[in-house]
């Protein structure tokens, strides 16, 4: 139980930085401190070369610790997709983030459900691949069929209160997304 535990708590941090990066209505830093950086020749992850803040809630606030990348950094979050333009003041790069309109909603909220569908299915093979141990710990003779069944229904219960986590999280996120 405590190996589907550690494999279900990946899930749910991979989908927590995975919905970190889907704009809401407000500026995050999670919006952009993933987004790679060319730094001195090799990719690093934008929180690692800069100092990151939100002034106010629609702004993001980018200072570099060294002024010579300020062009790479603006490069990278220019290519990375998120439709958001960065303005370059010499000193760091500010970013606002416009306020969304009923259709950007409702496209941010589908890619949330395709999000938490996917964490889903994730935790359905972790649970597939845990009840195949026990079915096969059961047939080779290591336990019996009540303590296969126990542990079955364990493996199922755990499963479904890391759905509902998910589904929390999901429901907060969505939330916030709707927020006008």
């Amino acid at each position: 139980m405590e190996n589907i535990n550690n494999e279900l708590d990946k899930v749910i941090d991979f989908f927590n930085g995975e919905i970190g990066a889907i704009r809401t209505g407000r500026a995050t830093p999670a919006l952009v401190e993933n987004i790679q950086v060319d730094y001195y020749g090799a990719k690093s992850p934008l929180k690692q070369v800069a100092s990151i803040s939100v002034s106010g809630s629609r702004e993001i606030l980018i200072q570099p610790w060294n002024r010579d990348n300020l062009v790479d950094i603006e490069k990278a979050i220019s290519e990375s997709g998120i439709n958001i333009s960065p303005v370059n003041t010499g000193e760091a790069i500010k970013i606002n983030i416009p306020p969304f309109t009923e259709e950007n909603r409702k496209n941010f909220v589908k890619i949330l459900k395709e999000k938490m569908e996917e964490a889903r299915i994730k935790m359905r093979r972790i649970r597939d691949d845990e009840r195949k141990i026990i079915q096969d710990a059961e047939h080779n003779g290591e336990m019996s069929e009540d303590e296969k069944f126990r542990k079955m229904e364990g493996v199922d219960k755990t499963v479904g209160d890391y759905n509902k986590k998910i589904e929390k999280i999901g429901g907060d996120k969505e939330k916030e997304i709707m927020a006008v």
